[in-house]
């Protein structure tokens, strides 16, 4: 099985249509088409049927994609371990982070890098998602939870109390809510993923259940810009708040949990020499 083949079968099966899975290969759909339709004549059997809800795989597809991920990991597998002893200063470096991470360290990090060593080219994505490093999704990712997975390293960047904040602004108009009455008269920004999770949404351990719910934000960016523009109060990491110019309410009070910073790369990538400055640059960035 050639593994170019072999590829757009992986990603035809997990996008489910010709037009995401050339989206994801970054090729066109007529290629993805025809190199299915090369590799099922080679192999001499129909590897998807054709539904209304997309390619789902035959019986034989279902055998044949067993060995196609076992290529797409062995292929990884090469990559990581020659780019281990790299000791060149120079080449391209993934990197995954969220989108206030990336804004108020990263850049400044990308920035430094650069000044010092101008052939390191850094792609950066910013995305809530959780990437793969295994698969090559990225080479370096900062995280707000600490992987489980062995074979990667992991080294905590932060470790911030969460309290709660609104605007000055804010603060004027509606004064501060009293502990004890549930946020009865207030206005209330919520983090939606952690808000649809939570048996009883609290902030800082005070229930939401009289505030009024103004809006529902995914983004920890999203939610400090809500902030800033006095729509109401939320739970932010305090060193955020700060850094916001935001009023700290119930500065006695905090979140259970902290916010921690996971900067989290595969261990076959330690001694890159691209990726090591790299990591030195972000670890810089957080004061470490």
């Amino acid at each position: 099985m050639n593994w170019n083949d072999a590829r757009i079968f992986v990603a035809l099966h997990r996008e489910r249509t010709l037009r995401a899975a050339a989206r994801a290969l970054e090729i066109d759909q007529a290629t993805v088409g025809r190199r299915l339709a090369a590799l099922e004549h080679a192999l001499g059997a129909t590897l998807f049927l054709r539904t209304s809800d997309g390619y789902e795989l035959t019986q034989v597809g279902r055998v044949a994609i067993l060995a196609a991920e076992a290529m797409e990991q062995s292929a990884h597998d090469l990559v990581r371990h020659t780019q281990g002893v790299d000791k060149r200063l120079a080449g391209e470096v993934k990197l995954s982070t969220t989108d206030a991470l990336g804004q108020e360290f990263v850049i400044p990090a990308i920035e430094r890098l650069h000044v010092k060593h101008p052939d390191v080219s850094v792609v950066l994505d910013t995305t809530t998602q959780i990437v793969n490093l295994a698969k090559r999704e990225a080479d370096i990712a900062i995280r707000t939870v600490k992987p489980r997975n062995p074979d990667l390293l992991a080294r905590r960047l932060a470790r911030w109390e969460v309290g709660l904040f609104s605007s000055p602004e804010y603060v004027r108009c509606h004064g501060e809510p009293v502990p004890g009455d549930r946020f009865a008269g207030h206005d209330l920004v919520v983090y939606q993923p952690h808000f649809a999770r939570a048996r009883l949404p609290a902030f800082v351990g005070e229930p939401l259940t009289d505030g009024r719910v103004v809006a529902r934000v995914n983004t920890n960016l999203t939610l400090r810009a809500a902030l800033k523009a006095g729509l109401g109060i939320s739970e932010i990491p305090v060193p955020m708040g700060e850094r916001d110019g935001l009023v700290r309410i119930w500065p006695d009070r905090k979140n259970d949990a902290q916010y921690e910073i996971w900067l989290v790369t595969h261990r076959d990538l330690r001694h890159t020499a691209r990726i090591r400055v790299t990591i030195d640059e972000i670890v810089f960035a957080f004061g470490g």
